[in-house]
């Protein structure tokens, strides 16, 4: 079966900041990204629960998103500009889709 390659961003950000994640994928016309509830994880500063939390401060979002290469660079700017001061990590990675055409 043919391949098409394609880059993936993830970011994991607190939940008040996710309005403007999408906004820089929407801004720039990309389609295609879903998003996910945060539990509990553990990073640089150790362990964390969202458990008994009430509100969005301090829970936790995923989106994840795929898209062309050529689009990488341009929306990463914009998504460093949000995670600068907000608690937040980028991952980007190579991925194949069987479908070209809905990315």
């Amino acid at each position: 079966m043919q391949t098409f390659s394609k880059k993936k961003i993830e970011v994991i950000i607190e939940a008040p900041a996710l309005k403007k994640v999408v906004q820089a994928f929407d801004t720039r016309k990309i389609i295609g990204y879903t998003i996910f509830p945060v539990q509990a994880g553990s990073g640089h500063e150790g362990r964390w629960d969202a458990t008994g939390l009430v509100g969005d401060m301090g829970r936790m979002i995923s989106v994840m998103c795929v898209l062309d290469a050529a689009e990488l660079d341009a929306v990463l700017v914009d998504i460093e500009k949000i995670i600068r001061t907000q608690i937040g990590i980028v991952l980007i990675s190579d991925v194949q889709v069987i479908r070209r055409d809905h990315f």
